[in-house]
């Protein structure tokens, strides 16, 4: 009876073990267990996606093919190293047996502190993962285990030397703001990737950065400018955004469990390129080159529900995008106030996000219930010979009566830009601070015209054409008169000139 309670107490425990090998969140949940803390929802996404680059099941999300190269950018504090460079490496060796791990950080230290753990984690639970370590080989920077696998880490800019490695992990590579702001610290980072780090990588070996971005030129910026389409990247921002990966509602906070409401309020108090950068993972150029950082002011909550609407006048704009596909262009439209300074509110509740035409329809005339802004501007063709006959029927079906003025953008979108640029640098806009989209708009506006995206351009750029045809001044000529202006008599009128007066002489004498 013993014998048989034993054999099935072991055969439990051996099917245990093979799902801990073969599953890296279940390896992740039983390492946590022991320590007494849980996966959070964007652990498990990491988890996931690090399950998937090391099985070779990693699809790029836009270009549809298998990718080999991970970006994971998450802000600091959310237990992403925890994650991808302790409990990861030690489950990756086991997963594929000889193979070579090359980890790296900003900091030496740092990273041989993350070797340490994944040394002890494998002497503590070698039976689980099936290996144990090399006793000749255990050095912090460079240890094997007895399955043929060989780790070894390093800083970030520092030689690496040894035979070429099967994955490359990259976790941290700016240690402070004065760091990534060194246009020389940079360069440097970069030429330790081209020359050291890349080649010491096998031809099919797999890559992940895990980080937080503090300048859209630093290491990750660059290989997303050059190499867009050979990394998989998942941007997991503090505040939730449209269409957040973590399935989060708009503006909620990251691991509610972890991050107080106090720290949420700490960190919207922060520097705009600071929430941008480490918090949003959209960093900005420091001061913008078509709208200048200056010139972005904004409004608190208080001030927002002190704005007197009954003496202001409320008008709105749309940029359409009317595709629901994943990465599409995204449909902005929205409300602004102007008060009787001629200052311009730009109103919290923007619609901004990937929408069939039933959703659009639908929530601009909300909108127009909403705000019943005096005037509304949307480009020509969208409304007229698309949305039109839909959006009318739902109009009067809502009894909503507001005009919508198409109007034909025969410009560059720089030029077009110029009249809400105008009322920015005199400093009478003012965006809502307290928006859970506000540091998106931020980032497409220090990053117009050369961004990415400009769909929040867009929109008030509608508004600031739309509001400068209110008013056309009248303009006098006034031509100054020169003697270059003057009229001068030719020879031809002076001969018809004399002629004249002689006849109109005979004339006069004839009639005595």
């Amino acid at each position: 009876m013993e014998a048989s309670i034993e054999r099935k107490q072991a055969a439990e425990e051996l099917l245990r073990r093979r799902q801990l090998r073969s599953d890296l969140l279940l390896w992740a949940e039983h390492y946590g267990q022991q320590r007494g803390w849980k996966l959070a929802t964007h652990h498990r996404l990491l988890l996931s996606k690090l399950q998937e680059v090391t099985d070779g099941r990693l699809i790029h999300s836009t270009t549809g093919d298998p990718c080999r190269n991970l970006m994971v950018l998450m802000p600091p504090g959310s237990a992403k190293s925890q994650n991808a460079s302790v409990i990861f490496p030690p489950w990756a060796l086991q997963r594929r047996p000889n193979s070579r791990f090359l980890a790296c950080s900003y900091a030496a230290d740092l990273i041989e502190s993350f070797s340490r753990e994944c040394r002890n984690c494998i002497q503590l639970y070698h039976k689980i993962l099936g290996y144990n370590l090399m006793t000749d080989s255990r050095a912090i920077q460079e240890w094997s285990t007895t399955n043929g696998g060989v780790y070894r880490c390093g800083g970030v800019g520092a030689g690496i030397s040894g035979r070429r490695a099967d994955f490359g992990l990259v976790d941290d590579y700016l240690g402070s703001q004065e760091d990534a702001d060194s246009k020389l610290m940079r360069d440097k980072q970069w030429q330790w990737y081209q020359a050291d780090f890349w080649p010491r990588l096998k031809p099919n070996a797999i890559q992940v950065f895990v980080a937080n971005r503090r300048h859209e030129d630093d290491l990750v910026g660059r290989l997303l400018e050059k190499q867009e389409n050979k990394w998989e990247v998942i941007r997991i921002p503090f505040f939730a955004e449209e269409g957040d990966v973590l399935g989060r509602q708009l503006g909620e906070r990251l691991w509610p469990e972890w991050y107080t409401s106090e720290m949420e309020d700490e960190i919207r108090q922060l520097p705009p390129r600071t929430q941008a950068g480490l918090y949003a993972q959209r960093p900005a150029p420091d001061e913008g080159n078509y709208f200048l950082r200056d010139w972005l002011l904004t409004y608190t909550r208080e001030e927002y529900d002190k704005l007197n609407s009954s003496a202001s006048r409320i008008y709105g704009a749309a940029d359409w995008a009317v595709s629901e596909a994943k990465g599409s262009n995204r449909t902005c439209f929205g409300g602004v106030m102007l008060d009787t300074q001629g200052t311009i509110y730009v109103l919290p509740d923007l619609f901004w996000k990937c929408a069939g035409p039933k959703e659009l329809i639908t929530s601009l005339v909300d909108f127009f219930k909403r705000r019943n802004p005096l005037m509304f501007w949307s480009e020509k063709g969208m409304i007229s010979k698309s949305l039109g006959p839909f959006l009318r029927e739902a109009m009067l079906d809502a009894d909503v009566f507001n005009y919508i003025s198409e109007v034909t953008p025969v410009m560059d979108k720089e030029t077009r830009a110029q009249s809400i640029r105008g009322r920015m640098s005199m400093l009478r806009v003012k965006f809502p601070g307290f928006a859970s989209w506000w540091p998106q708009a931020q980032h497409e506006l220090l990053t117009f015209p050369g961004g990415k995206n400009d769909d929040f351009v867009d929109f008030i750029s509608h508004v600031g054409m739309g509001l400068g045809s209110l008013i056309k001044p009248s303009v006098t000529k006034h031509v100054e008169q020169t003697i270059d202006h003057c009229w001068k008599p030719t020879l031809k009128w002076l001969k018809k000139s004399d002629k004249e007066r002689k006849q109109l002489k005979d004339v006069k004498y004839a009639g005595r």
